[in-house]
């Protein structure tokens, strides 16, 4: 976790505001089957059994990745491809803080350098995990696309996380932009500290 200074926050914002991604939610064209992609939970992207070495090229595909009745496409003008993956596309990797307390707004990097300012409309949810008792975080970055937020920036979520009322429930959670995203009952969060 990094705290934000007014430099780092400026360049984050014009990357956020970039809208760098091509329009796949406008595209519909015919699927032309599956390919043997698979992204593992740890993120990392495999092609024909082998991990793709180069950033620029994950990078490239994460921009055309698209969602569709619970299924990941590829997407282009005029191909759509089927890939498996494992958990969520992409992983929130590194988290700043602009101006801690009520007026914070928790910005992430994911690992395919996506910047997402933590809002409204990109919500934080956390699900419970199967057998442990624990949670899994994850950030909507866009449509319908979600980061698996990495281990330790839930542990610094839940450093900075407070009790409030929410849905007449005493719940322990995180805000940003002014929105209180809940993650547990506050009874049940003093295992997470």
């Amino acid at each position: 976790m990094v705290e934000a200074g007014q430099q780092g926050l400026e360049s984050l914002a014009a990357a956020v505001g970039k809208g760098r991604h091509p329009p796949v939610d406008k595209w519909n064209p015919p699927f032309c089957g599956d390919l043997d992609m698979r992204i593992a939970a740890d993120g990392t992207w495999f092609y024909l059994g082998t991990p793709i070495g180069r950033p620029a090229l994950v990078r490239l595909f994460a921009s055309v990745i698209k969602r569709e009745g619970g299924r990941y496409y590829l997407v282009t003008p005029v191909e759509k491809v089927g890939i498996r993956v494992e958990d969520a596309p992409f992983l929130a990797v590194e988290m700043e803080i602009d101006q801690r307390g009520p007026q914070q707004n928790l910005i992430f990097r994911t690992n395919v350098d996506d910047v997402v300012r933590c809002d409204a409309e990109h919500r934080l949810r956390f699900e419970p995990e199967a057998g442990t008792g624990g949670l899994r975080p994850y950030l909507h970055v866009r449509r319908d696309l979600w980061a698996k937020v990495t281990r330790p920036l839930f542990f610094d979520l839940v450093a900075i996380g407070e009790v409030r009322v929410a849905e007449g429930k005493r719940m322990f959670g995180v805000v940003s932009a002014g929105e209180f995203f809940a993650m547990a009952p506050e009874e049940t969060i003093a295992g997470y500290a």
